[in-house]
């Protein structure tokens, strides 16, 4: 079973490299991040024609998720329980559901923007809502993951230069912190290997030349409960994707489970 995660920095704009990359990488289950688009926009129709039934959680221009399926989805999830809400109302950034034999998450964690900033503090509550939400399925036997796009680099092995990123988010103790509590509920991170270069970042900057220059980060995470880690047979980044005209700044993780 392959399962994947790409925050695609909307789907609109990346529709034609979407459909493509599905249909030639065997995906059975893709988890979507930035989807940037209203539910309603959502593009079902084209996706069904590949096969896939599609899981929603977005409202408009910001944010969005949604797990794409050809394994099955049951027992839907919209939203993360218990999670903050942030200027009125809690943003669409998570959904749950059963694919088959796994149960997965597509997360979309809050950015930050910047050390002691109102989202920073979100950023963190959002996190905490995300591990008690998950700890019964992560301490599970059955299959359990929940991928996306962490906004946090685990460690300064994550980042290109880690001195760059000097009282930035993305790096912070209290954000790592709060991803080694995640993990501490009974999840692994599934660290996939790079097809280039010695370190598989999954982000890089549109500006000042970062994918060329490989000045990249590991934010896209799969964190899977000990089923799920033992049942995995390959992961890697899909670095080719992040090249060409139209491409996201985000590259798709790929995990191949032997389940």
């Amino acid at each position: 079973m392959r399962i994947a995660t790409w925050n695609v920095n909307s789907i609109t704009a990346r529709l034609p490299r979407l459909l493509a990359w599905l249909e030639s990488s065997g995906t059975d289950v893709l988890c979507v991040q930035e989807t940037k688009c209203a539910e309603s926009a959502f593009p079902y129709e084209p996706l069904r024609e590949l096969g896939y039934e599609a899981a929603v959680n977005a409202t408009g221009r910001w944010n969005g998720v949604a797990l794409l399926s050809k394994a099955g989805l049951t027992d839907v999830t919209v939203g993360l329980p218990g999670g903050p809400d942030y200027d009125g109302g809690q943003e669409p950034r998570a959904i749950g559901a059963t694919c088959g034999p796994v149960r997965l998450w597509s997360v979309y964690v809050p950015n930050g923007r910047e050390i002691g900033h109102p989202h920073y503090d979100y950023k963190l509550r959002w996190l905490e809502a995300l591990r008690t939400a998950v700890a019964g399925d992560a301490a599970g036997e059955r299959p359990f993951a929940v991928l996306g796009d962490f906004n946090v680099a685990p460690t300064d092995e994550d980042v290109w230069d880690r001195s760059a990123f000097d009282g930035l988010t993305h790096v912070t103790d209290l954000e790592r912190e709060a991803l080694a509590a995640l993990r501490e509920s009974g999840l692994s991170d599934v660290v996939p290997r790079p097809l280039k270069y010695d370190r598989p970042f999954t982000y890089w900057d549109y500006r000042e030349l970062g994918f060329p220059k490989n000045r990249g980060m590991r934010i896209d995470l799969v964190y899977g409960n000990e089923t799920f880690a033992k049942a995995v047979g390959d992961a890697y980044v899909d670095r080719e994707e992040r090249k060409g005209k139209g491409a996201s700044d985000h590259a798709p993780v790929v995990v191949d489970l032997e389940v």
